[in-house]
């Protein structure tokens, strides 16, 4: 299936590893231009930028944190001046810290709302500002874990930050659909990427198999299962979705 995503110019946010880099590397290989923005990781985005490059894609890794307002607006500025426009976004950039509520470090919970909360705030303002000023219909999709929609166990900061950003997507949709532009959620269960071990801890097999059992489909996801959600959202052929929280997550909640 074409998913009509040749042409399209792509901003992925923590581009530089794990699910991030998967999925502007999937764009890329529908034929968008993809814009790698990167926090700590320029190495991944770097080389990720060079693979879309060599495969005929238009690509550039950019540095961004999403903590600072101004960085935010430098890299849209960049990759619009780069591409010549932005028609979709992904915020995928997201701080995390696991253990007891009770004994949380506050500079921990300040981070998460920070960078998770704040960054896509910022950076989903930034882009939503330029499409309407544009008149670009696109099409923004932010991640978040279940945990944000069923809460989790040693979670809760974690739950708290994610949970905004389905509030934000709904917010959006409802604002700006007459400007062409859909905004909807992909909240994903446990994921096997870099930051593995520090969700699960040192899991051995037995452990691992636990985990697994809390999954209907008996397993842990892979970072392949997430892009196609992704695309598929981000696709023209999606065109009457917006508002949506979609999960992919092996079926662990069904909410």
């Amino acid at each position: 299936m074409d998913l009509q995503l040749t042409g399209k110019n792509v901003l992925v946010t923590g581009a530089g590893q794990g699910l991030g880099l998967a999925i502007a590397a999937a764009f890329a290989g529908e034929g968008a231009n993809v814009a790698f923005a990167y926090n700590a990781s320029s190495e991944g985005a770097e080389k990720g930028a060079a693979a879309a490059q060599e495969a005929g894609s238009a690509a550039l890794a950019v540095r961004c944190d999403v903590t600072s307002g101004h960085d935010v607006q430098r890299v849209v500025d960049e990759v619009v001046r780069e591409f010549g426009s932005i028609d979709v976004l992904v915020n995928n950039a997201a701080y995390t810290a696991t253990g007891p509520f009770v004994d949380a470090d506050p500079d921990d919970l300040a981070r998460m709302v920070d960078v998770t909360v704040m960054g896509t705030l910022r950076m989903t303002q930034a882009v939503v500002r330029y499409m309407v000023d544009a008149g670009v219909e696109g099409s923004i999709v932010s991640l978040m874990g279940d945990s944000g929609r069923v809460g989790e166990s040693r979670l809760a900061g974690v739950a708290a930050a994610r949970a905004s950003t389905m509030g934000l997507m709904k917010s959006i949709a409802k604002e700006f659909g007459r400007n062409g532009i859909r905004a909807n959620t992909v909240s994903l269960g446990l994921v096997r990427s870099e930051r593995f071990a520090h969700h699960t801890g040192n899991a051995d097999d037995e452990r691992m198999a636990r985990i697994a059992k809390m999954y209907p489909l008996r397993r842990v996801g892979v970072p392949d299962d997430v892009p196609p959600m992704v695309l598929l959202l981000a696709s023209p052929l999606s065109g009457w979705t917006t508002g949506q929280t979609v999960s992919v997550n092996g079926g662990y909640s069904m909410v």
